[in-house]
């Protein structure tokens, strides 16, 4: 387990390096690439130009979401084209069914919360049903966007306040506690969707 460590801390710090000169388009691209089919340490890279150009935190955040909204367009089209089929190979019929009313009843926030979640949230598997329940496209892009932008710019805050060591801290600790975590999450977005659902209910018609 530690050399496997080892091994991941050099390969990101070479991605760091390699990227570092093209400034805010180094983030752009890396975000595009983990948005798409390969998984890339992301979270570790945005941390590391933050830490070093906190005065443009805000540019890196916005790179790193428009470049993961962009890169997942990949797993869209393998869905639009690849329809139902190609989701049903990947889960169980009944969280099929789950994901299916979930994107149908609130479409945006069913791409949008899972965007915000960092690993091990499998958000490829949302990415991909979001294309084959046929959602637009317009939607698709502004709700990773939306999604990555609460991460990174929350990614961000902390790496100023705490510095990039973080990144591996609450990485390790979600691995660890992955299923409280989600559980967590989960509790506050009911929470959310509730005061949201009274506060309509109390509006003037």
């Amino acid at each position: 387990m530690h050399a496997i460590k080892n091994i991941l801390t050099k390969y990101t710090a070479w991605i760091f390096r390699t990227l570092a000169p093209l400034g805010p388009w180094g983030v752009f691209a890396i975000a595009a690439v983990d948005g798409s089919l390969f998984g890339m340490p992301v979270d570790a890279v945005v941390a590391g130009y933050v830490y070093y150009h906190q005065s443009n935190f805000i540019l890196y955040v916005l790179m790193a979401s428009a470049g993961s909204a962009l890169g997942s367009l990949v797993v869209y089209a393998i869905g639009y084209f690849g329809g139902e089929a190609v989701l049903r190979k990947r889960i169980a019929e009944e969280r099929f069914n789950r994901i299916h009313a979930s994107f149908e009843h609130h479409q945006f926030w069913a791409l949008m919360f899972p965007a915000m979640l960092p690993p091990p949230t499998p958000f490829k598997l949302f990415v991909l049903a979001a294309s084959v329940f046929e959602m637009r496209l317009s939607h698709f892009l502004a709700a990773i966007f939306a999604g990555r932008f609460v991460r990174f710019f929350i990614l961000a805050i902390l790496t100023i306040k705490f510095g990039p060591q973080f990144v591996e801290f609450a990485g390790g600790m979600l691995r660890q506690h992955a299923l409280w975590v989600l559980l967590g999450v989960a509790f506050v977005l009911i929470v959310i969707a509730l005061l949201w659902w009274r506060r309509s209910r109390l509006k003037p018609e």
